[in-house]
This record gives C-alpha cells, sequence and structure tokens, in this order.
C-alpha cells in the first residue's frame, strides 16, 4: 500500500521560525535587546551565536542564578531553627537526605536498611532505582572529611553540577525537537520555576531523559525514544505516561510498528536497570512502589483541600485518583482519535501528564519541571507560558509560607491552611488552563501556533503528515475502504497568515 506522506517536501526544511514575528508578546519583550528578529539570524548569516548554543547559555544562566537563590540555605538555614528555610524559600531535600538517607554512612541504597528518625524503625531508600544510583554516586563524588554540615553542603554542591549537566541536556534537546522552532527552546531557558526548582530534588534526571526521548521519536528513531522513555521511568514514574499518547497516534496514523519498537525498548531498559536490584534486593527495590501506594494525601492535592475543608482524611484517595486518571486518558484517546485532525505528540503528551499532576495525591514544587519541556513544544505562546508560570511561581512562594506557619510555634508568621489552600487553586487553575487551550488547539487545528507555518507535527517523527488510517466517529477524513487519508496541506486548507490569534 503507498502512503501518501509528504515528510519530503520543500518546506520541511524552511528557515526557523522566529517568535518576534508570530507572538506579540516577544516582539513587545525583544525591544529590550535591540527590537524583532533582523538580518543577524537571518538565514545563512552563520556566526557562533545559534539558537542552540543562546538557549543553552541563558538556561544555564537561569540555574546558576536558581542555585544563587538557595544561598541563605546553604550558608545556615537548613541546618538552624524550625523554619528559616521556608521563610527563605530556599529548602532541598538534597542535603537533608544524604544523612536521611544513609549516603553519610556508606550505606548502598535498596540492600542496607536505613534508620528511620521519627519512628525509631528501619526502612529502605523510597527513590526509582536509576535515582538511586544518581544520588549513590554524587554521594561518591562528595569528599569526606570535615564535620556533617560541611559535607552535606558539598553534597548539595556536587548533586548541583550533575543537575546541571542535566538541564543542559534539556536546553539542548528542547531546542532541537522542533527543527523549524529552535526558540522555543527559551519558554524552558527562562522558566523562573525551573530555576527554582531544579535543585529541590532529583526530578531534572528523568525531565532531561524524557526530553532526549521526545527528541529521538522527533527524528523518527523510536527504538531509542523507546530506551531513553524506559531510562526515564526508571528514574521517576511519570515518563511511562507518554506511551498512552504514542498507541493512540500510531494506532491513527497505521504506525503500530513504530510503536511497538518504542513499547520494546522501553520495557528492556526499564528491565536492564531494575531487574538486578529486583532480584538480588526485592525488599529495597519494591520500597518506592509500596511507599507511593501507602503514602497519605500530602501537600498541593486536591485532596488535601477536600481533607482539610472537611476535617477528615480521604481514606479511599488512591481509588478516587486512579478512577479519575482513567475517565481522563479515556478522554485524551477520544480527542486523540476524534480530532479533525491528528493531534500532535507534545500535545497529548502534555495533556496526560497534567491530568497526572491534577489528580495525584501530592504536588511537590519540583513536578512542574516535568510540564515545562512540554508546555514549550505543545503551547508556544509566550502569554499562556506567562500566565502558567505566574500561577506556579505563587504556588512555590505559597507552600514554603504554609510550611513556616505549620513549624512555627506561635503561628504569628506564614500562609495559614486558607490561604494555602487559595494557593493550591491557583496552581490547579494555570495547570487547566493550559489543557484547555491545548485541548481546543486539537480541536481547532488552525489555532495551533505551532501549525501556523503548514506544519502538521514537527516532533511526531514517523507522525509527521502521515495519514489517517484508523478514526472514531467524524473524527478527522475517515478512512474508506481500507485505504488511508492523505495529509491535507494546511495553507491549503486555511490559508497562511502570520497574525497573531
Amino acid at each position: 500500500m503507498t502512503r501518501a506522506y509528504l515528510s519530503d517536501r520543500p518546506d520541511r526544511n524552511a528557515a526557523p521560525v522566529h517568535p518576534t514575528e508570530q507572538d506579540e508578546v516577544a516582539a513587545a519583550g525583544s525591544e529590550l535587546i535591540g527590537g524583532p528578529v533582523g538580518r543577524r539570524v537571518a538565514p545563512g548569516a552563520g556566526g557562533w551565536w545559534t539558537p542552540v548554543r543562546v538557549v543553552a547559555l541563558l538556561g544555564l544562566g537561569m540555574f546558576v542564578l536558581g542555585m544563587v537563590q538557595k544561598a541563605p540555605c546553604f550558608n545556615g538555614a537548613w541546618f538552624t531553627g524550625q523554619t528559616s528555610q521556608y521563610v527563605h524559600a530556599c529548602y532541598s531535600d538534597i542535603p537533608h537526605l544524604f544523612a536521611g538517607r544513609g549516603f553519610a554512612d556508606g550505606l548502598v541504597p535498596y540492600f542496607d536498611r536505613i534508620p528511620e528518625r521519627v519512628s525509631g524503625g528501619m526502612t529502605y531508600l523510597e527513590y526509582p532505582v536509576l535515582t538511586g544510583v544518581f544520588m549513590e554516586v554524587a554521594s561518591w563524588l562528595t569528599p569526606g572529611g570535615g564535620d556533617l554540615q560541611h559535607r552535606e553542603q558539598l553534597y548539595w554542591m556536587v548533586n548541583g553540577g550533575m543537575l546541571m549537566v542535566c538541564a543542559a541536556v534539556l536546553f539542548v534537546c528542547a531546542t532541537r525537537t522542533h527543527r523549524d522552532r529552535p526558540w522555543d527552546g527559551l519558554h524552558v531557558a527562562l522558566a523562573p520555576a525551573l530555576a527554582l526548582t531544579a535543585t529541590i530534588n532529583w526530578d531534572l534526571l528523568a525531565v532531561a531523559l524524557t526530553a532526549a526521548a521526545m527528541l529521538m521519536w522527533s527524528r523518527s528513531r523510536p527504538l531509542a525514544a523507546g530506551v531513553l522513555i524506559g531510562l526515564a521511568t526508571a528514574a521517576k514514574l511519570y515518563p511511562v505516561l507518554l506511551l498512552g499518547p504514542l498507541l493512540v497516534l500510531c494506532w491513527r496514523a497505521g504506525h503500530l510498528r513504530a510503536f511497538g519498537k518504542a513499547l520494546g525498548g522501553a520495557a528492556v531498559s526499564w528491565l536492564c536497570v531494575n531487574l538486578p536490584v529486583m532480584l538480588l534486593a526485592p525488599q529495597g527495590w519494591s520500597k518506592f512502589y509500596s511507599f507511593s501506594q501507602e503514602r497519605p494525601v500530602d501537600f498541593g492535592s486536591i485532596w488535601l483541600i477536600i481533607s482539610q475543608r472537611t476535617d477528615s482524611p480521604v481514606p479511599e484517595a488512591n481509588t478516587y485518583a486512579t478512577l479519575l486518571m482513567a475517565l481522563g486518558c479515556a478522554g485524551i484517546a477520544a480527542l486523540a482519535l476524534r480530532s479533525p485532525r491528528r493531534p500532535r505528540l507534545a500535545q497529548l503528551a502534555l495533556l496526560v501528564v497534567a491530568l497526572f499532576i491534577v489528580t495525584n495525591k501530592v504536588y511537590s514544587p519540583q513536578y512542574v519541571l516535568w510540564l515545562i519541556p512540554l508546555v514549550a513544544l505543545a503551547r508556544p505562546k509566550w502569554r499562556d507560558v506567562l500566565i502558567w508560570q505566574a500561577c506556579e511561581v505563587i504556588y512555590f512562594i505559597g507552600i514554603w509560607l504554609y510550611l513556616a506557619y505549620t513549624g512555627s510555634g506561635d503561628k504569628h508568621h506564614g500562609l495559614p491552611p486558607e490561604g494555602y489552600q487559595l494557593v493550591i487553586l491557583i496552581h490547579l487553575a494555570g495547570t487547566l488552563y493550559l489543557c484547555a487551550v491545548v485541548v481546543r488547539d486539537a480541536l481547532m487545528p488552525e489555532r495551533d501556533v505551532v501549525r501556523r507555518n503548514g506544519s502538521d507535527d514537527p516532533g511526531g517523527g514517523v507522525l509527521d503528515r502521515a495519514p489517517d488510517v484508523f478514526t472514531l466517529g467524524g473524527g478527522g477524513r475517515r478512512a474508506q475502504h481500507g485505504k488511508p487519508v492523505p495529509f491535507e496541506d494546511p495553507q491549503v486548507r486555511w490559508g497562511t497568515t502570520t497574525t497573531p490569534h
């Protein structure tokens, strides 16, 4: 069967899209550096300052500023007082877990049991295996000698350097995923929430691996993408959710073989990391999964609001969250199969990860890192990104003020529960706003800024400009008599426009 691919059309290698030509906020902001794009970045202008290098350097600069923001804690707030690290909004798990998870004592994650300071019992490291390896390697690189506080400071610095490498990978991958839109990487590099949360925990490892997987898929390398998704899932659970959007999109496009390669690569790489620990230290390996299941309702979730407002726990939160997640995924699948044009991979990936965040029992501040690169690919419009980032910065400040309130004996400073509930709602509203805009773009593809220049799915790899083979109901132009429907150029259907909307 011959497929009417348009992947080799000349516009596949079109000149990069400049946001100052399409985005009114970017155009206005560019006045700070000399105005909208001009001849110095014209095609063929050359020079050292390529988009990838500019984005990476700006991103690393923001990363360093984020480390500087942690200076009050590094200089003592982590180690003195009940609430100082919260008042300065510079908390990080990393120095506390150096001793709290046995790294300072040379204990081996998953194999050695760790004393619990609160209960007095024994437990195991509650992180996925690849993250545990990352933490262990950082402990090997941390110089010995000196008191514990000094070693905890060094451990944070070592982790900061390793996470900076992850951040550099993230910036490069986010910039290169859409060939003709490299400047969209600025949405990642300049994100305030990334700078503020990058060194709170180890999530950047999984985020960087997921971004690399998205890049490999965009280059039509499904096996490599699957291997990276498996490794990312071995570091954090959320990347496995990307397999859902890949399944329904490949189903609609008739590319289930590519999905099979990605699924197989993910399974093999995940097993390569997990199987040795699973066999040799099964109790330690299973701690992450049992902890996730048994963890009570915690910070940042809608379930915490319900619990606080009703003054009673939500014992069935796991069941409710799972049910909502299943219903939401069914809705996303229906959107993918019924929309007038096949949604882009980044759009569905953003929706499914955001759904997981909104329905989950906990929302730690660093979870915003999961969404930042997906937002840059799914909805690269500065107005919407800034609205969402403002909501996340408000949440970042709010959670620390709430912890300062709950940790202070006299309750005279910080944010009371009612204020924290409002902050949670602001975070949820910002995330749901982004989801609503992306759903609208899927239902009205002419509103999608990425497709404005005639592109289909520049991050879709084998899906890009592929014909539809299967749809549901009135979705798209359905295949007839088993024949795929050719891709329809949107420039012909809608006309070409450069007017921002």
